[in-house]
């Protein structure tokens, strides 16, 4: 909480009306100030680090990529930053990248005004907003929806393997390029191959499959 004990705000979301309503919501409070927006997660991923506003609230889906993406990346620099995802649709898909990203809530653009100014003040102070029920099916998944008997790991190189395992750890495409001495293209690359491999289109979804795949690994 910055010294004038003002909630500090960055939002992000690819229509500016929707962005133009939650600001404007959002300033009438005198406990809470807007410091940033971004339409894009490129944009997004720029400007929150140099904010380092106390509560990010993402769209879930933005024209460049996730804002469960973008929570992840700023939470693995930043853990100070809590973020918020806002979307237009319930999808147990979402909540559990969402929840492995490191998200706080989670909460539908149907919300009333009141709701979301509650919302963010709860975040801002470290509570979770996440629905108990839907954080035991996510729990649930965890424990038994392990990819056992799952092969499509043996298609991935063992560079592939490598950067997968770290895209799991949550780091940013440069953090892996410093790790493995590679340039950050080179990784991009990598990164796409390997979720081709595996069938999937985010690298959130590669980071949940990680997490899915360690779990099963501790039952054992």
């Amino acid at each position: 909480m910055p010294e004038n004990g003002k909630i500090t705000v960055f939002l992000v979301d690819d229509h500016e009306v929707v962005r133009r309503g939650v600001h404007e919501l959002l300033s009438a409070e005198d406990g809470i100030e807007v410091v940033g927006e971004a339409g894009t997660a490129a944009d997004a991923l720029i400007r929150i680090p140099v904010t380092r506003p106390d509560v990010a609230v993402l769209d879930v889906r933005l024209p460049d990529g996730s804002g469960v993406e973008v929570c992840r990346e700023i939470r693995s620099a930043d853990e100070a930053v809590k973020c918020l995802m806002l979307t237009s649709y319930a999808d147990d898909e979402a909540l559990f990248e969402a929840i492995m990203a490191g998200a706080s809530g989670y909460v539908l653009k149907a919300i009333r005004g009141g709701e979301l100014l509650a919302a963010v003040r709860d975040v801002a102070a470290g509570k979770s907003l996440l629905d108990p029920e839907a954080t035991a099916r996510v729990l649930e998944r965890l424990r038994d929806g392990g990819p056992r008997g799952d092969d499509r790991l043996a298609h991935l190189t063992e560079q592939e393997r490598r950067i997968l395992d770290l895209i799991g750890e949550g780091l940013t495409n440069r953090v892996i390029g410093e790790r493995l001495h590679l340039a950050e293209k080179t990784i991009k690359n990598y990164v796409s191959s390997l979720l081709s491999k595996l069938g999937m289109e985010r690298r959130s979804q590669a980071a949940a499959y990680v997490a899915r795949l360690q779990a099963e690994r501790q039952r054992r």
